[in-house]
């Protein structure tokens, strides 16, 4: 539902909990679960970065998905999370997170709140979120969560093709539904040297990585990958 803005539920809870935007190491009795996620299926496959990887150990992934699939929260592969959407594999959040290159109080979009574990890692890196969520109720619940989780994570329900440009430019803008082909606003969005992380395609899909310079937009696919479809004005013709 296009302008529904909720974006005060996560900061006016998490400020009611005196919580800054990194939340506090979680104490659940599943870090093991994390630290052997993270060392066989994202550094075994390349990932390397030590703020992305200590993020992904600390952000408690089994709080963003539904108690019916708790026990497979840290398996190797994307689990739905109702509204025919899903949580992305681990592997996948990482490599997003490390091709955007996130550095310290960045301030990224990310088009596809779902659960809200994306923006999670994110905002346990420093970054400061923007996240937009077409299924309302999903961006709703989403926001509850980072806030109870004590993160401080800007979520608004809306279609997310054009943005949120009163808050541009970007550093980084991830995208975690599958557009048929890049949107425009969201190029125009970034920050000189800022990236554009998107899957994109009907059918097959590639990740690709859109880089602002000073004069012109760089592209380069990185693997092929699959995610739900990005609805809403994109699928205009």
């Amino acid at each position: 539902m296009q302008g529904v803005v909720m974006h005060w539920v996560a900061l006016a809870l998490a400020g009611a909990l005196g919580c800054a935007t990194k939340a506090p190491s979680p104490v659940d009795g599943r870090e093991a679960e994390r630290v052997a996620m993270v060392a066989t299926q994202i550094e075994r496959r390349g990932i390397h970065d030590a703020r992305v990887l200590e993020a992904m150990r600390r952000v408690p992934r089994h709080e963003f998905v539904p108690a019916r699939v708790v026990d497979a929260a840290y398996d190797d592969r994307p689990l739905p999370i109702g509204h025919d959407q899903t949580i992305s594999q681990p592997y996948i959040v990482a490599l997003m997170t490390d091709l955007a290159m996130i550095g310290p109080r960045a301030r990224v979009l990310e088009v596809g709140t779902g659960s809200g574990y994306q923006a999670a890692v994110l905002a346990q890196m420093g970054a400061d979120v923007y996240s937009i969520e077409i299924v309302e109720p999903l961006a709703r619940e989403a926001g509850e969560r980072l806030a109870r989780l004590g993160y401080a994570v800007h979520v608004r329900a809306g279609d997310g093709y054009r943005g949120w440009p009163e808050v541009a430019p970007f550093d980084a803008i991830l995208v975690t539904a599958a557009p048929p082909r890049i949107p425009e606003p969201l190029k125009e969005q970034l920050r000189v040297g800022g990236r554009l992380v998107v899957p994109v395609g009907v059918g097959y899909q590639e990740l690709v990585v859109v880089t602002r310079t000073a004069t012109a937009f760089e592209t380069k696919d990185v693997i092929p990958v699959r995610f739900v479809p990005m609805t809403g004005e994109v699928q205009k013709p």
